[in-house]
């Protein structure tokens, strides 16, 4: 018996290029995303931020759970660079995670670039 819509967390459980970003959201995968994302390599999963937030490590939680996996982070801040507060680039550090803070547009571009060199790259997307 049906039980009628289901949400669930916005989750893509495999890697894949971003094919297009703006209007507020995402396109890879013959799909689409409107919010922000985290590229792991999990999955692409949706990430509640946005441009108020701050960028600290509890808004960062997924991306430190996963850093076994992750060399190389870079962060979408956005339509403005946004520089990386200390303390998150120290847990990023402590794990072993390279962070590079730049546009959204510049962050797509260099995720894709690297993704398609097979590094283990990882990218925290904020929607513009």
């Amino acid at each position: 018996m049906a039980k009628g819509i289901e949400i669930r967390a916005a989750h893509f459980p495999g890697r894949a290029p971003i094919d297009a970003y703006g209007n507020g959201g995402f396109r890879f995968a013959d799909m689409s995303h409107r919010g922000s994302i985290l590229c792991l390599p999990s999955g692409i999963h949706g990430w509640d931020m946005d441009m108020s937030k701050p960028l600290s490590p509890e808004n960062f939680r997924r991306v430190l759970d996963e850093a076994a996996d992750i060399e190389v982070l870079l962060v979408g801040t956005g339509t403005e660079l946004r520089r990386l507060p200390e303390e998150l680039k120290l847990a990023l550090k402590s794990r072993g995670i390279s962070s590079d803070p730049m546009s959204t547009g510049a962050a797509v571009r260099t995720f894709n670039i690297m993704l398609a060199e097979q590094r283990a790259v990882a990218a925290a997307l904020i929607a513009v």
